[in-house]
């Protein structure tokens, strides 16, 4: 199928990409769709107490739906008294990502054929494959509408959309051309698989000429090009752009001024997680707040006691076709005492950690980001956890934990070749199988370790 795409013309292939739009928003934008968008808009005004009734009430919903349809969780919460009741939490066990691997089976409660199916790597370097219902994903979509709406986003407002799509062909690099346009809905998807210094002109002389309300996506991308930019005395149109929605990685102060000076606007940042983590979202008044409408979030320190910083432990309301109860999600936030004056009252996160910018460099395609490098696990099965390690521009090591039960020759292709779509056919890609990766000196684990950040022209 895609050989097929990639001979066919520029045209037909945006009109391909228009058609696929159409069939996928209607699964996401029917449904509950709209009753889920008017009670999260209805309730995003609500005091916390009341907040906090319907935190409560999904969490019950989301345990009882969870033993009901999960022989994972009926017999892990056999023995545990009232495990549906949220002031017993504590009681619950904490499931690791390798735990959520292992007994994925176990765990989802619909058929995969039934739901929706994400396939993520995440950025600890895990493959896990999960599945939504369909009323979840349109929970989801209304979640993120609600969000961008406060800013004036609606779909089929025209986007710029930076993320892991691979939708180029080699006639596409060779004009200088990096996207493809959805006619229908107005979204123009760029490619973050080219983000290289001399093809930079190209993607923003391209920006300048589509006039995107929106910008979506991949920051570190999007910050490239703010760079290059302002390096070389381009002048953004200002008014233009009402908002720029990052994905994927952490947004830095550094990276945030950047896309402020160069696009003339605001950036608006939100947390998730492709596995259904419930959401994080800024405001206007720039404070983050955790949304309790979506899950439960709790800041655990290293004996797994309530803290204000240290790592996130989720229970997800939208996941319910692969439960998320007390799910270790990898990364880390703190808490902050302050009250918003914005008007909502959900609690306040200060920071959140664990989401990183880096990346490798390729010659051929430039650099390659988290979030890019995490999705190079997507249709592969077995791959345990991996990380990839660059001391040269002409060479990867790629450290692989593998699952030989389920781990072949084909699988080990499909990963090579998501590789390939990224970095480039140049740079010389080693795999090596181990039993072990272990962590950093400060306890963290690290997918990517870049060695060649202080050479010159990366």
């Amino acid at each position: 199928m895609k050989k097929l795409y990639n001979i066919l013309p520029h045209f037909i292939q945006n009109l391909l990409l228009s058609l696929y739009n159409i069939l996928a928003y209607k699964k996401r934008y029917g449904g509950n769709y709209r009753k889920h968008f008017k009670e999260i808009n209805q309730n995003s005004s609500l005091s916390k107490i009341e907040l906090k009734k319907i935190q409560h009430q999904k969490f019950s919903d989301t345990v009882e739906n969870a033993i009901k349809n999960s022989s994972f969780y009926q017999t892990l919460y056999s023995n545990i008294e009232n495990p549906s009741d949220l002031n017993n939490i504590a009681l619950l066990p904490i499931l690791s990502k390798e735990s959520l691997r292992q007994n994925i089976d176990k765990i989802k409660t619909i058929d995969k054929r039934k739901g929706i199916l994400s396939k993520t790597g995440g950025t600890t370097g895990k493959s896990i494959e999960v599945v939504f219902t369909l009323d979840n994903i349109q929970e989801r979509y209304a979640f993120l509408d609600n969000f961008r709406s406060q800013y004036g986003y609606a779909l089929g407002k025209r986007t710029a959309w930076f993320s892991g799509k691979s939708l180029l062909s080699e006639t596409d690099t060779k004009k200088n051309r990096f996207w493809k346009t959805d006619y229908w809905f107005k979204v123009r998807y760029y490619s973050t698989f080219h983000i290289k210094t001399s093809y930079l002109k190209y993607y923003l002389e391209n920006l300048i000429e589509f006039k995107p309300e929106y910008i979506i996506g991949f920051p570190s991308s999007i910050l490239e090009i703010a760079k290059y930019g302002i390096q070389n005395n381009y002048h953004f149109p200002p008014h233009t752009i009402k908002a720029i929605f990052p994905t994927a990685e952490t947004v830095t102060e550094e990276m945030r001024n950047y896309l402020k000076t160069f696009f003339k606007t605001i950036v608006a940042d939100q947390y998730a997680a492709s596995e259904g983590a419930p959401f994080i979202f800024e405001c206007p008044r720039n404070n983050l707040h955790l949304e309790l409408q979506s899950g439960v979030y709790e800041v655990l320190d290293q004996d797994n006691n309530p803290a204000k910083s240290g790592k996130l432990v989720v229970t997800s309301f939208t996941s319910k076709g692969t439960p998320l109860i007390r799910y270790d999600i990898g990364d880390a936030i703190e808490l902050s005492d302050s009250i918003c004056t914005c008007g909502n009252n959900n609690p306040l996160v200060k920071t959140i950690f664990g989401r990183t910018d880096d990346y490798i460099y390729s010659r051929e395609n430039g650099k390659i980001n988290l979030g890019n490098i995490s999705n190079t696990l997507k249709d592969t099965k077995g791959i345990i956890q991996f990380q990839v390690i660059q001391n040269s521009y002409e060479k990867i090591q790629i450290k692989l934990i593998i699952d030989s039960a389920i781990y072949n020759s084909e699988i080990e292709k499909i990963f090579i070749q998501n590789w390939r779509e990224r970095a480039g056919n140049k740079i010389h890609i080693e795999l090596e199988y181990v039993t072990e990766i272990p962590n950093e000196i400060s306890g963290k684990y690290r997918m990517v370790k870049n060695n060649i950040k202080h050479l010159t022209d990366v």
